[in-house]
């Protein structure tokens, strides 16, 4: 039973960090009023509790419930998989420092820089890879 539950933190946390992505890249522009980007700001603490809540049930998954950490770690996509994720989680480190250090501002518009947008992108781009590296990974495509 409590193989199920990790599985349902981990796939909540799927969720919410995906949808709190998406929710960045809808709201993003290069020229953002006050409010829309106090929003932006709420909507990166929600992807950055997906993110964790993620980590912590991929985590458990991986070492303590479910199939052994040997079916994970002598799996060569597993490791992609890994990869890209944390390569996302370093990617959002950009962005949401830039939101943190503008959060206390008083000027009625932010201008974002472009750099921040890219990144946001690329991170959805891994993000897409990631059910894909899942799904194959569940079938045993990989194993040595």
């Amino acid at each position: 039973m409590e193989e199920v539950f990790v599985r349902y933190i981990h796939f909540l946390g799927i969720i919410t960090l995906a949808s709190a992505l998406v929710g960045e890249h809808l709201l993003i522009s290069k020229k953002m009023d006050l409010k829309s980007f106090k929003k932006l700001i709420i909507v990166d603490a929600i992807y950055g509790v997906g993110a964790i809540a993620t980590l912590i049930g991929g985590a458990l998954l991986w070492f303590a419930v479910g199939k052994p950490a040997e079916f994970y770690s002598s799996n060569f996509i597993f490791h992609i998989k890994l990869t890209a994720f944390v390569a996302i989680g370093l990617l959002s480190i950009f962005p949401t420092v830039y939101f943190l250090r503008n959060r206390k501002s008083t000027s009625d518009f932010i201008t974002l820089p472009n750099y921040i947008v890219k990144i946001i992108r690329v991170e959805l781009s891994l993000l897409v890879l990631l059910p894909l590296f899942g799904a194959l990974i569940a079938r045993g495509v990989g194993n040595v």
